[in-house]
């Protein structure tokens, strides 16, 4: 399975960003051989709107089921739900702590965002 997780650096250890739409990286990670693909956020950390749509779409397109981030806002909530994209918000540790939690079935999928929109 593929996973999204928010990401402050660009390896497995590095500590996760509780920001979706703003983090600095996003790792898309195969939750079974832990091999990963580093998405750098940088175009979107500064975008004035639309960070969390566009890092949704980012995601999308390159086939995760599955986010893992602390907080993920109204609109890219609703955009990744369109795109069949799972989310576990309220997800702290490392990126490699953070996919065996949810591999482990200790990190539960959100219904709705948990956080509020920006604009």
């Amino acid at each position: 399975m593929k996973i999204a997780v928010t990401s402050t650096g660009q390896d497995l250890d590095s500590p996760m960003d509780p920001r979706f739409g703003r983090a600095a990286y996003i790792l898309i990670v195969d939750s079974d051989t832990l091999d990963f693909e580093v998405l750098d956020n940088a175009e979107n950390v500064n975008a004035f709107k639309g960070a969390g749509i566009q890092a949704a779409t980012m995601i999308s397109d390159k086939k995760a089921e599955v986010l893992l981030t602390g907080f993920c806002g109204p609109n890219a909530f609703k955009t990744l739900d369109v795109a069949g994209v799972k989310v576990a918000g309220d997800v702290s540790g490392t990126v490699r702590e953070a996919v065996a939690a949810f591999v482990d079935g200790k990190a539960k999928l959100v219904s709705e965002p948990n956080a509020q929109g920006y604009w």
